[in-house]
């Protein structure tokens, strides 16, 4: 075998390597949303005393500005820029608020017990870990190299320290947390878009038929995880 054809077999295996892991991040991004965020969002607004009525329409409101701002975003960065890489920088902005959320979470249980905070951040931990492979996959889709990918990941993941220090620093934990209930719909919003309008459609042009089955297989794989480790944590 020619190298050129060595070379033509090793990227063709690439990009379908690719579109599995984006598979993948479509089913975790969607597994996240709906058995994570939104039931996480609406848990936290029913302590706050909401009743069930706002709390719904305070998700679907949020989860709707969410959506439409990433939209807007895209198709206006679109324009000076290629769309996948805007899907990628979308994905680190989710990505932010994200681990925000994580970051409060994760200093409100320290100010219950040191033993509460270990448990939290070992279950984020755990939660993240999936949901890390398809951002990846969506970054290197998006066109940063391996090592740009990690670096990226790494700095966003820092936003999870800046979140732990405002609860630290507040007065009350309970104030921090009413006032970022909007970040989880919010955030819920920017994931759909991510997954259904940036990514998705690019899975179902896929002209092979036993390659869309795998894709969809990957789709329902990355569902199940996010499922598993939400048990797992709970």
């Amino acid at each position: 075998m020619s190298k050129n054809n060595c070379l033509i077999n090793a990227d063709s295996s690439s990009k379908t390597l690719l579109k599995y892991l984006l598979s993948f991040a479509v089913g975790g991004l969607l597994g996240d949303v709906f058995l994570h965020l939104l039931p996480e969002a609406s848990d936290h607004m029913l302590r706050t005393g909401m009743s069930s009525r706002n709390v719904q329409l305070y998700l679907g409101l949020w989860t709707l500005i969410g959506i439409l701002c990433f939209a807007f975003t895209e198709s206006f960065f679109s324009h000076v820029s290629k769309h996948n890489e805007v899907m990628g920088y979308l994905n680190l902005l989710a990505n932010g608020f994200d681990n925000l959320t994580h970051g409060v979470a994760v200093g409100a249980s320290f100010l219950v017990s040191i033993k509460m905070g270990l448990f939290t951040t070992f279950a984020i931990a755990v939660h993240e870990i999936p949901h890390e492979i398809g951002d990846f996959a969506i970054l290197i889709k998006s066109g940063f190299n391996k090592w740009q990918a990690v670096r990226a990941q790494v700095y966003i993941a820092g936003v999870t320290v800046l979140g732990s220090l405002i609860i630290l620093l507040a007065d009350s934990a309970d104030a921090v947390g009413i006032k970022t209930l909007w970040i989880l719909p919010f955030t819920s919003g920017g994931f759909l878009h991510i997954s259904l309008v940036s990514i998705l459609p690019e899975l179902l042009s896929e002209p092979d038929l036993w390659q869309s089955v795998k894709q969809t297989l990957f789709i329902i794989f990355g569902v199940s995880v996010m499922a598993f480790v939400n048990l797992l944590a709970d």
